[in-house]
């Protein structure tokens, strides 16, 4: 067997597919260029290392279960004015996952909070953590459906286990006292263990009528608040500015500005 072969032998008994798979036109540069012995090592061991980052990455993201990839660099903050831009750029340290705090992203529909919530767990998995998303509706009712078949315990791991749960949509459904009382025990199990990012269309008054109980929601945010970032998002939807750039209505009209003429 020639050199060449059976190191790609060796490379593919080792599992380094990619490796081998470049080890020829690698090999082929490197007597081009005269590349020291180190430094082809190095370029090969380079290329299978990356190939393995970018498997890890998808199947990271796969099981994260995000419901789209956006990024911060594509956040419009100049639409967004009311974002503090430095404040998310913080976030994107990561420093509060460390911390095991919260990011709490309100306001009105449309207005990028589940956007920035994917992004910062996009951010999280490209560092290393696991992550997992999860709209509220949905975790509510499965941790409830889990309470009623006894297997609670079991169905809590899937939500302790990343160190960051995104929970989305919080607010838009109104819960029972089960729905809230599971939603208070998911919460103190992850409390100053794991960080949670929320996003909600509900101001902090209004979680009580939420959740159906005012001293369940008042529980709740003191463990949520205690170690939180909070971000109050007001502007106009992204969606709506779409459909008014399409033409399908016009631009919303100023207070005290006089509605256009009748033809």
């Amino acid at each position: 067997m020639i050199p060449a072969a059976q190191a790609r032998h060796y490379l593919e008994h080792l599992g380094l597919d990619q490796a081998a798979a470049v080890l020829e036109s690698r090999l082929e540069a490197a007597a081009q260029k005269q590349t020291p012995y180190a430094e082809f090592l190095a370029d090969l061991l380079g290329v299978e290392a990356a190939a393995r980052r970018e498997r890890y990455l998808t199947t990271r993201t796969r099981l994260a279960h995000l419901p789209f990839h956006r990024t911060l660099e594509q956040f419009d903050f100049a639409f967004q004015p009311s974002v503090d831009e430095r404040q998310v750029r913080e976030l994107a340290t990561l420093a509060f996952v460390a911390e095991a705090a919260n990011v709490l992203l309100l306001g009105p529909p449309g207005v990028g909070k589940t956007h920035l919530a994917v992004a910062l767990g996009l951010t999280a998995i490209d560092q290393g953590h696991g992550v997992y998303f999860v709209r509220a509706r949905e975790l509510l009712d499965d941790l409830v459906r889990a309470q009623a078949e006894h297997r609670l315990d079991r169905r809590m791991r899937v939500y302790l286990a990343p160190k960051v749960l995104v929970v989305d949509e919080f607010g838009v459904w109104p819960c029972d006292r089960l729905a809230a009382t599971a939603l208070f025990a998911l919460v103190s199990a992850r409390y100053e263990r794991g960080s949670i990012v929320l996003t909600s269309n509900k101001g902090f008054a209004e979680w009580g009528e939420v959740l159906g109980d005012s001293v369940v929601a008042a529980a709740i945010l003191d463990r949520l608040l205690h170690h939180s970032h909070v971000l109050n998002i007001r502007g106009e939807s992204y969606r709506l500015r779409e459909k008014r750039q399409a033409g399908l209505f016009g631009s919303p009209r100023l207070e005290g500005q006089p509605p256009p003429s009748q033809t």
